[in-house]
């Protein structure tokens, strides 16, 4: 752990240095996975696309990354940060380009579907910014890694139309999409040459077994079976979307199939978790080995409320403010753009606080604050000043993405070797919560919206009072048999 170092945001050495590459990884997979939405319109007249196609695009957009975040999760803990980030940077540049030059609907939804596999980017910097920072700086390191790098969006929303505009022609939005591409195909060379999974002479652990998730009592095993039912249930969800009941574009055979399909990886999925963790059964983990699973159930269902939100809202506050005031498009996207702009601010803020206060104390005070902030957020109509409606937003924005920082301020803390895979199981949750939040937008008014994300949030502060403060050592087995203790009491 290269903890003697002084935190200088504005150094370029050491952890610093890696911090820095990892966050503008992180931006520049934001920057490929949301490089649709700000050129949405030009999309659907130069490929001749319905709204409902253009809606099934953004859902395609979100849906491969749940699974993805588990799965790239468990090959970053098995591999290391550095080659798993470096290959993810490259692969996603091929459906970047194949949307790119996509010339009809069949083929762009295959390609924003594979785009989802970006989405999993944020979980690998979280095991590699864990591994250079000591305890008392991880929750300000991680916020700025994850701030930094969501702020992505809010750039390429800034910044490709204007691009698209410069190559001009039906075509220049396919320019501006291919220059996304590029980026990440380079930045992959740049981050495999610069980074090291750890500091000189640290030890990179390693999970026993790859193929699920590590639990160490009986209930526990059960536990994890419940949490992996709503990833799977959002992908049901996302099928019902498309099936005749919803927007058509599947035939209820085809959605029924998905279903069977869903039910049978899940059952895989259990065997697989049955193989890992069956001695749990036959006799007790040591205590010292030991880890308690409901912290994870914790940590999935405050990033449900506090990542899942801001995708969903992030996605419809434009159109949220152009119906409510009557603005242009142009207009009411800059004005939405105040909510993702309090991220360069807002989630390395929330883990500064745990650090400070503790993990489990701020948690507690910035979900009390996302509740009242969507409340606020349900009563606003017409009738208010549209200044007062965007101080609400930025108001709300704070606590939601403050809570993102705090939360994964956490999840490292948990077990090392294992914060892959926590990383992922957490950072999924956040895009089952988007599925699902964008589900109800389309069966309810605005603000009914805001006031479910509310009740959801005052949920996720009730499951929070279960959550224990980490603290004191963990146990980690070295390759050679040995064991290390790793600090993990809050500064």
């Amino acid at each position: 752990m290269s903890g003697s170092e002084k935190f200088n945001v504005f150094s370029f050495t050491g952890k610093m240095k890696i911090l820095h590459l990892s966050w503008f990884a992180f931006f520049i997979t934001f920057v490929v996975w949301f490089n649709f939405a700000p050129l949405l319109q030009s999309v659907k007249e130069s490929l001749g696309l319905t709204t409902a196609e253009i809606k099934t695009l953004l859902i395609l957009n979100v849906a491969f990354t749940i699974p993805a975040r588990v799965v790239v999760g468990m090959l970053t803990d098995k591999y290391g940060p550095r080659i798993v980030y470096s290959l993810l940077l490259a692969i996603c540049s091929i459906p970047c380009f194949v949307f790119a030059l996509s010339d009809n609907f069949v083929q762009a939804a295959i390609a924003r579907f594979a785009l989802g596999l970006i989405g999993a980017g944020f979980v690998i910097g979280i095991r590699l910014v864990s591994e250079w920072f000591p305890h008392n700086e991880l929750g300000t390191a991680e916020g700025i890694y994850g701030g930094w790098g969501n702020f992505g969006s809010a750039a390429a929303a800034f910044t490709l139309p204007t691009v698209a505009v410069m190559f001009g022609g039906e075509d220049g939005w396919r320019y501006a999409m291919a220059i996304t591409g590029v980026m990440s195909l380079l930045f992959s060379f740049v981050f495999y040459r610069s980074v090291t999974d750890t500091p000189k002479g640290a030890t990179y652990y390693k999970p026993k077994n790859g193929g699920a998730m590590e639990v160490t009592s009986k209930s526990d095993f059960f536990l994890l079976l419940l949490m992996k039912v709503p990833m799977y249930g959002a992908l049901a969800l996302l099928a019902w979307k498309l099936s005749p009941s919803g927007i058509g574009m599947f035939s209820d055979s085809v959605v029924n199939a998905v279903y069977v399909v869903l039910a049978l990886i899940y059952a895989f999925d259990a065997a697989q978790v049955w193989k890992v963790n069956k001695h749990v059964f036959v006799e007790p983990v040591p205590e010292i080995h030991q880890y308690k699973f409901k912290q994870v159930a914790v940590l999935n269902v405050l990033y449900f409320a506090t990542f899942g939100s801001e995708l969903a809202v992030v996605s419809m506050l434009p159109l949220f403010f152009a119906d409510t005031f009557e603005l242009t498009p142009v207009v009411a996207g800059m004005v939405a753009s105040a909510y993702a702009f309090m991220n360069l601010m807002s989630r390395p803020g929330g883990g500064w606080l745990s650090d400070k206060f503790g993990r489990k104390p701020t948690l507690l005070i910035l979900t009390a604050g996302l509740a009242v902030g969507y409340f606020v957020m349900g009563q606003v109509d017409g009738a208010w000043p549209v200044w007062l409606a965007v101080v609400a937003a930025m108001g709300c924005s704070f606590f939601v993405q403050s809570g993102e920082g705090a939360v994964f301020a956490a999840v490292p803390l948990i077990k090392r070797r294992m914060t892959g895979q926590i990383a992922g199981m957490t950072g999924a949750y956040g895009n089952v919560g988007a599925v699902v939040y964008l589900t109800v937008l389309s069966l309810v008014d605005y603000s009914t919206f805001f006031l479910i994300i509310a009740g959801t949030a005052v949920l996720g502060f009730v499951t929070l009072l279960f959550m224990e403060e980490p603290s004191g050592q963990i146990a980690e087995v070295n390759d050679d048999g040995t064991i290390t203790m790793i600090d993990v009491a809050k500064a």
